[in-house]
């Protein structure tokens, strides 16, 4: 599987941007997909993944502003980003994996970066104050 993203660049504070994920190759059962960032010194972080249309998980510091979807038919994912924040500014990274969902309620319960299989490059996201 190969993941390749989209979109990052320079938005101002109050701004949007939408970020792509386009996977290919064994795309059938990638169940897990999701965006993480990561700035320098520190570890790669949640932003969002999904599972379908009904189950989406947020890191608090996105929710309300982030929105996280995806096309199964074209294999991408995408990240909705508005009133983006200078704290926003970081890599962002596509991630993917195969393994089952586990899931309570609507809570995922692998988000770590370290369980995702697949990764994309990282796209740079500056957020100017």
């Amino acid at each position: 599987v190969q993941l390749q993203a989209s979109g990052g660049g320079l938005a101002p504070a109050g701004g949007s941007l939408r970020l792509s994920c386009a996977a290919s190759g064994n795309t059938v059962s990638l169940n897990h997909m999701g965006w993480y960032r990561q700035v320098p010194g520190k570890q790669r972080e949640l932003v969002a993944i999904i599972i379908s249309s009904d189950i989406t998980n947020y890191a608090d510091s996105v929710k309300g502003r982030f929105t996280i979807s995806r096309d199964n038919a074209k294999n991408t994912v995408y990240l909705q980003m508005n009133n983006l924040k200078p704290e926003d500014t970081a890599v962002y990274y596509c991630a993917a994996d195969a393994a089952p969902a586990r899931v309570i309620d609507t809570l995922v319960i692998d988000t770590t970066a370290d369980a995702r299989d697949y990764w994309g490059k990282g796209t740079l996201v500056t957020v100017s104050s």
